[in-house]
């Protein structure tokens, strides 16, 4: 009991209810180029729908690695994109200056406050050619009868409560966000954003209490601009500026329509060093937890970099690889060779995983046919084997390793070209007439025979590895004692029997007690747990004999003879 110094009872409660967590084993991780979207920061996508509004739609520079994503969706709906931050890139602006605002962190500390008319007072949100397309139109009481927007409102501004009653006047203003050359909806002047009745002043407030300053309502709600500064002042009348306190300031109006079209905006290019840098924000396993690594197109460089930089260094997430698309499209003859000599440069691990080629697929958005790689599928396997089993089921063969959404292979390995994949770590994804196109291996990079050249081994031990080293923690500053250690054991036995009785594993034994927890042990103010497992193997090959025997012999002389 705690010490007290006077009389008294004293009430307190004992914590011994720790379980093992559920981990997630189907959130996926990205880095790629697109041609809108926030740079250089994790974004969590939940479908397609979703990755078109976020980071556009694909074109013919992208559209390896946008399909990649979207093919990783349309079996789960977990994926954590990087948008890679191209070289040479530019928001549009509505002067047309030059000017980069990759994220929101980044308009936040260097460009939410610029002097009077600098780039025209917006910037699109994001660095782009796309950002071109815009125009923002403001227009208050001064200007609101002129205004070409006027019919999108239903009254003309005035002075908002929350500043009349501070003894102010003229703060409202309407904007419109336009998609001025119809690059976005597909119809040149379509009204894209509108806001109604937002305030210059700094502090004004909107009914329900929320900020109603037209420069945080519009920075925090456009899916399309960035506000950077106020209106020139030669655009408008005497009075207070833009910006200031609602106290006693009535607030200058404009003199004239104020419309700003947008310019300047750049692609820039993307490389595999700007991609690798992306790939640089999952390195961390304590700040985005991810699980399956989704590569994209073909590329060495890439490959290797994700699978030693991130999975090999994270040791809780699984790289999906796949080929040079040049290895298996209009390659006709060469593909085995090409496609070993392709994983041959790359390393070995575990915690990696190569599939043979690429698919075509449709593409709507272009309406044209593409070569894809297959390596977002096959991630989206692993969240479909999650879905309907446990990660430590194999993502291959007829019952779960059906791919979806393919026109045709880029190559169709035949059994003698399996045999040499396979050999190779490579796991060959093959059309069956009439049974669709299916993942027909389940073999990591590993190079070495071992238990973990199997994915759902390795996924089975990185599941169980998280579950238990999160429980583990509140061990931690704990006494390295008997109780403490029989607390330990008593917490892993529960969820290793569920895992066995899930088919995960055949056996386990966990050893936590004097005999590994010696006195050094103790002294070095360190706590071991031995954690033996026997993980379930999947089938990869199966012997059938059939035997002819002669009428007159009996089943039990020659069964077990043959």
């Amino acid at each position: 009991m705690a010490f007290q110094l006077s009389p008294g009872v004293n009430v307190s409660e004992i914590d011994l209810t720790t379980v093992i967590p559920s981990v997630a084993t189907s959130t996926g991780a990205f880095a790629g180029p697109f041609n809108w979207g926030p740079c250089g920061v994790v974004t969590t996508i939940s479908d397609e729908v979703r990755l078109v509004d976020t980071f556009g739609k694909p074109d013919s520079v992208n559209y390896e690695y946008w399909f990649s994503a979207a093919n990783f969706l349309a079996y789960g709906n977990n994926l954590k994109i990087v948008r890679a931050t191209p070289g040479g890139a530019n928001n549009a602006t509505a002067n047309g200056g030059a000017l980069v605002i990759r994220n929101e962190d980044d308009w936040t500390d260097n460009h939410s406050g610029y002097a009077d008319g600098a780039y025209g007072g917006w910037a699109a949100k994001f660095p782009g050619a796309l950002g071109n397309s815009l125009k923002v139109s403001v227009a208050d009481l001064g200007t609101f009868a002129t205004w070409p927007y006027r019919s999108q409102f239903n009254a003309n501004t005035g002075t908002s409560s929350y500043v009349a009653s501070r003894g102010g006047a003229n703060d409202e203003v309407h904007i419109v966000v336009v998609d001025e050359d119809g690059l976005w909806s597909g119809t040149a002047g379509t009204v894209l954003e509108k806001y109604a009745f937002v305030s210059k002043a700094s502090d004004a407030k909107d009914d329900s209490g929320n900020s109603n300053y037209y420069k945080n309502v519009i920075s925090n709600k456009s899916k399309y601009v960035w506000w950077v500064a106020h209106p020139a002042t030669a655009n408008l009348s005497s009075g207070t500026a833009w910006g200031s306190t609602a106290n006693a300031s009535a607030f200058k109006t404009t003199t004239a329509n104020v419309e700003y079209s947008f310019s300047n905006g750049a692609d820039g290019s993307v490389g595999s060093s700007q991609i690798t840098s992306g790939w640089d924000l999952f390195k961390n396993a304590e700040a985005v937890d991810v699980s399956l690594l989704v590569t994209g197109t073909g590329n060495s460089t890439i490959a290797t970099h994700v699978i030693s930089n991130v999975a090999e260094t994270r040791k809780d997430c699984v790289a999906f690889i796949s080929p040079e698309k040049a290895d298996v499209v209009d390659n006709a003859g060469t593909e085995a060779t090409d496609v070993t000599a392709f994983r041959d440069a790359l390393t070995s691990s575990s915690y990696a995983v190569i599939d043979s080629g690429y698919k075509y697929q449709y593409d709507k958005y272009n309406d044209v046919y593409r070569w894809i790689p297959l390596n977002g599928d096959i991630a989206g396997l692993c969240v479909r084997t999650d879905n309907e089993r446990d990660p430590w089921f194999s993502p291959g063969g007829m019952n779960r390793g059906q791919i979806k959404n393919v026109i045709k292979l880029a190559w169709n390995p035949t059994k003698a070209e399996r045999d040499t994949l396979y050999l190779k770590g490579i796991n060959p994804v093959v059309s069956f007439p009439g049974e669709g196109t299916v993942l027909y291996g389940d073999k990591t990079m590993l190079a070495k025979p071992s238990a973990f050249d199997r994915i759902n081994v390795r996924r089975l031990f990185i599941t169980i590895e998280k579950a238990i080293a999160r429980a583990a923690r509140f061990s931690l500053f704990e006494f390295n004692d008997q109780f403490t250690r029989a607390q330990f054991v008593a917490l892993v036995e529960p969820y290793l029997r569920d895992v066995q009785g899930r088919r995960g594993i055949t056996d386990f034994r966990v050893v936590c007690d004097d005999t590994n927890n010696t006195a050094e042990i103790i002294d070095r103010n360190e706590f071991v747990g031995d954690i033996y497992i026997k993980p379930a193997r999947s089938i990869n090959f199966i012997q059938l004999n059939f035997v002819a025997v002669r009428t007159g012999v009996s089943f039990n002389e020659v069964v077990g003879s043959v």
